[in-house]
């Protein structure tokens, strides 16, 4: 465990470090979330830094996996509206049905900074900007669960 670790108890300790984690990225993010939760991936401070790594560079990507996305659509979430703008830099899809049982939530920059919550549902959880370990098995998750995720239907119809 780094020296850098703090414990999350609210929504606004995950709202601000989402932020955190979130500056920490020169060149890639990866959320899973279970429905985009519009309190801490939704704010606009959020929105502005996912901007700004999406736009930092060809190599540049933000992956989305949501579990659920109903809400997120009808409520016109701010990260769904911005990837139907830079869709070739952040792409969402819906983890395949064997993943569907995940119940964690993270937030990884490139493969060193994450906020970690064991459980969606709930805001106790962790941020650390500096625990390349701990960032680069849950960048291995993630990357095995997108291999089988596809398009969510909700979101590509917002494209009509």
């Amino acid at each position: 465990m780094s020296d850098n670790r703090r414990e999350l108890e609210s929504w606004t300790d995950n709202q601000v470090a989402a932020v955190e984690v979130g500056t920490a990225a020169r060149r890639a993010l990866r959320l899973l979330s279970y429905d985009l939760e519009p309190q801490i991936y939704g704010e606009q401070d959020f929105i502005d830094v996912v901007r700004s790594v999406a736009t930092s560079g060809r190599f540049a990507s933000v992956r989305v996996l949501v579990q659920d996305s109903a809400r997120a659509v009808r409520d016109g979430h701010r990260l769904v509206e911005l990837a139907r703008r830079l869709p070739t830099f952040i792409e969402l899809r819906k983890p395949h049905s064997d993943h569907r049982s995940l119940i964690e939530a993270y937030l990884v920059a490139d493969e060193r900074a994450l906020l970690y919550r064991k459980q969606a549902d709930r805001y106790e959880g962790f941020v650390d900007v500096d625990d390349p370990l701990q960032a680069r098995r849950l960048v291995r998750e993630f990357d095995q669960v997108w291999g089988r995720a596809t398009p969510d239907p909700e979101l590509r119809r917002l494209g009509l």
